[in-house]
């Protein structure tokens, strides 16, 4: 998925996840598309400090599917079937509410 394509689908109320069914995106009260790790609220911009750059490959990032969200919360499938473990990057995540 393009960023503006992932932007797009989470407007609309859709559930997009990157790598994982552990990471969702999301739209914060300030306006600012986020990765969270939902196990420990860990979090990470969707781009770059440019704006233009993922944070994530765009391939890694999916739409659910109904069934994943409400049978498998945090399960560790890909749309690829590759697990993936921790974001790249993720050193300088900021645990959610913490943002700055």
């Amino acid at each position: 998925m393009t960023h503006e394509d992932i932007k797009a689908a989470v407007d609309a109320g859709q559930t997009v996840h990157w790598a994982n069914t552990g990471y969702v995106v999301h739209k914060d009260r300030l306006g600012q598309y986020l990765i969270t790790y939902v196990p420990n609220g860990s979090c990470i911009g969707l781009t770059d400090r440019s704006g233009h750059r993922l944070n994530g490959k765009e391939a890694e990032f999916f739409v659910a599917r109904s069934e994943d969200a409400a049978e498998n919360p945090g399960s560790q499938s890909t749309p690829d079937g590759q697990g993936r473990g921790v974001a790249p990057g993720s050193a300088g995540a900021f645990p959610l509410g913490q943002q700055l």
